[in-house]
Formats: C-alpha cells, structure tokens, sequence
C-alpha cells in the first residue's frame, strides 16, 4: 500500500508504540509484505524464521519484536507484536469506509462505460473508458480498471485476501491479516461471470492488457497474470503467484502460492501446479509434468493388465 504522501518514521513509531533503532529521520512511503517490498517500504516480522528475509529485503524499514543486526541506512521499529502493529497501520492509512450508494461518489467512471443495474462500485474505484460492467458485479474500494474492459455479471473485484496470522496461544488461531492492497486491470481484459479476483494484502493484484478469463475463477492475493493470458472455467490459483505473458490454463487447472509459470506454457485442463515451471511447454498432470511424458504413462498404464497375463501366461 502506498500512503498518499510519504510518512515521517517517528510518526509510525509513535502510531504503533514502537522504539526506533537506526535511522530515526527515515521517511516512509508505503507499507507491504515480504513477497513485494520496495525501497521505502514498511514491513513486520513476528518470526524469527523471517528475520533474515525482512531485514535483507528491499524494505527500508522493519518492524519486529527484538534488537537485532541490520544494513546501514535501515531502521527498526520495535515492538511487542509486530503483527498488531502492521493492522493499525494499515487500518489507519486505508481505514473501512462503508459505501451505501451503487455508485460511490468518489469514483470515476470514464466516458463510453456501461455500469447495468445493482452493480456496486466502491470508494476510489476508478474505470477507464468504453467498459461494460454486468448487472450484480461488485467493485470494491481502490480498484482501477483500464479501458475497453468487460466485467460479466456476478463477479467480485476486489474481495479480501484470504491471509491470516495463527497464533496457537490464544482462542482464536487464525486472525484475518488486513487487506490494503488493490486489484488493478488492464486494458482490454474480460472476466466472465461468478469470479473473484481478490484484492492484495498490501501491494496490488495485477491483470495485464488483453487477457481473458472464462467463468468461475478464482484469482488469489497479489497474484500478476500477464498480457494475453487465458483462464478457461474453475481455474484456481492461489496468492502471490505469477503467470508470464501468453499463458494457458484450461478448466479446472489448480494453482499453488507464490511460483512462477513461464511464458507461453499451457497447462492442460484438470493438472495441479505445485511448483514454477519454465516456459514454452506444454503440461499435464498432478503435480504437472511434460504433457508428451505424462501421456505416455498413461499409455502404458493402460498396457499392464495385458502384460501382465503375458506374463503369467508365460509361467502357466
């Protein structure tokens, strides 16, 4: 998430109750999470497994819940919960403001775009030029589309990550990471009917110019599809995960969190991506694995009950 103007870090600091270690003059730009820091950026660390990652990231500035080393020019902000701390930033800077209105009247709806009745569109959506939006579509709060995109009826943009923090010591494990990121889509995108495409925790969920997604799909967190993309019906792919341009996933493809599958892969329908995967071929399977092979397999799968009466046959 960006703030709107950059933060001074003793504002942060007195914000989360938090010791400054380091550069107690930073300024802040923004917040986000591990999988997408940039220089300037908050990020917390509750772990000491994530210690490490935090501190050496792009982030310039870590809040966690122990002195420890760090590279010259950064600054902790220590606290008792790191975790905590994060929600009240993210609270405070991108606090729930309710909409009542189908329209909010802080969003922008450009020339030449069709928005059908009970489609609500949130606060500080913008959308571009000559768009159709179907009737029952929900645009939630900060979402930008492009020009020339079509949102098919029934379809959630910009739902909540489905991100929480467990904690084993108190009654209720799993608690809801606040999400303040957004969904942003380019021109010429169109996305069928009954979709989610989730907003990001703190950074944005981006689909590039000219993909296409069929019915039903699921798109995860600070997910980023690339240019030309397409989804075919029940698709699923989970959070911070990656397709490069010219991607193909046919129905029901399954898709793991933060990996990477290469530029003009196509995976065939029903497989399970469970880690990245290079470009340029074609897969299949669960977990994936060169079509061509796997197809193989299932040739000789078929051929064993007749080998093996050969082979009993031998022995009679």
């Amino acid at each position: 998430m960006r703030f709107e103007k950059p933060v001074s870090l003793t504002t942060i600091a007195q914000l989360i109750g938090a010791e400054i270690v380091g550069n107690k003059n930073g300024i802040a730009t923004g917040i986000n999470e591990i999988h997408k820091v940039e220089p300037g950026d908050l990020v917390f660390a509750d772990h000491p497994k994530y210690y490490t990652t935090c501190i050496n990231s792009a982030a310039t500035f870590i809040i966690i819940n122990k002195k420890t080393d760090f590279p010259e020019g950064k600054a902790l902000l220590i606290v008792e919960d790191p975790f905590e701390a994060y929600l009240k930033i993210a609270d405070h800077y991108r606090p729930f403001n309710p909409s009542m209105k189908m329209i909010s009247d802080t969003s922008i709806v450009g020339e030449g775009t069709v928005i059908m009745p009970n489609a609500y569109i949130g606060n500080h959506v913008s959308i571009g030029t000559n768009c159709i939006v179907y009737p029952n579509v929900t645009i939630l709060d900060h979402c930008v589309l492009g020009n020339h995109v079509v949102i098919q009826a029934g379809t959630v943009i910009g739902s909540d990550a489905f991100y929480y923090n467990k904690k084993t010591n108190r009654d209720i494990h799993y608690k809801k990471m606040t999400s303040c990121g957004r969904v942003v889509i380019e021109d010429w995108v169109e996305i069928g009917a009954s979709c989610t495409v989730d907003r990001g925790v703190s950074s944005d969920t981006l689909i590039r110019t000219g993909t296409k997604i069929d019915n039903l799909v699921q798109i995860g967190h600070d997910t980023v599809i690339g240019k030309n993309c397409l989804l075919a019906g029940q698709v699923g792919i989970a959070g911070a995960t990656t397709l490069e341009d010219n991607v193909i996933l046919w129905g029901q493809v399954g898709v793991s969190k933060t990996l990477t599958i290469g530029k003009n892969a196509i995976v065939y329908a029903q497989s399970g991506v469970k880690d990245s995967i290079a470009g340029g071929k074609k897969y299949f399977g669960s977990p994936v694995e060169d079509a061509r092979e796997k197809i193989k397999e299932f040739v000789w799968i078929k051929r064993i009950p007749k080998l093996w009466e050969k082979v009993m046959g031998k022995k009679g």
